[in-house]
């Protein structure tokens, strides 16, 4: 690597590092996030998970974690990604518009007692605040995990965790680190599991 190309690499680590010493505030609404996640699936419900982008990509690797396991071995956790059928997806997007191919999902599947985590970079995206109505409408809580000033989204959900940045890499970078951060509590309070990764 190239003298430059290594100043570039850290300074991508120091302006990640400001991101997240500027998220630290973040750290009751976490713990409240995380609260709601664990009452719904201690009480039978599921999560549902949904986002655009490299959001969709958070929303699947979030179910995964809990439906696989995050560290250790330990059963397995009720939780959907909505952006994982194709075929659901490019049909509603086809027939419908694409506004609606969260949303749809969330009225044919979800159940009150479930949650929905919302992830939006911008706050802005359509088709998440339009699931995130439907949440509300169904009778769902909800979790929004977003960037910036937390845009259309914010207040739409139960709990919101709006990343004070406005790089979608550093916000995404966050969310990354808040999703595992929520996991690890989920074990850690269903599973006494040590809050360690």
């Amino acid at each position: 690597m190239s003298a430059r190309g290594e100043d570039i690499y850290l300074e991508q680590i120091e302006a990640s590092k400001a991101c997240l010493e500027a998220s630290k505030a973040l750290g009751p609404d976490v713990a409240d996030a995380a609260g709601l996640l664990t009452q719904t699936l201690k009480d039978g419900g599921r999560i549902l998970a949904c986002g655009n982008g490299g959001s969709a990509a958070d929303a699947s690797h979030f179910t995964t974690e809990l439906l696989c396991r995050l560290k250790d071995d330990r059963p397995p956790l009720a939780a959907i990604a909505l952006t994982a059928d194709s075929s659901f997806l490019t049909a509603t997007a086809n027939d419908y518009g694409y506004d609606d191919v969260f949303a749809r999902q969330v009225l044919g599947l979800g159940k009150p007692g479930d949650l929905l985590l919302a992830i939006s970079t911008s706050g802005q995206s359509p088709n998440v605040i339009r699931a995130l109505q439907s949440a509300r409408e169904s009778q769902l809580r909800s979790v929004a995990l977003l960037g910036k000033d937390g845009g259309s989204c914010r207040g739409l959900a139960d709990v919101d965790l709006i990343v004070p940045h406005q790089s979608t890499a550093r916000i995404q970078e966050t969310h990354q680190l808040i999703i595992h951060t929520l996991c690890l509590l989920i074990e850690h309070t269903l599973f006494d599991m040590p809050a360690e990764l």
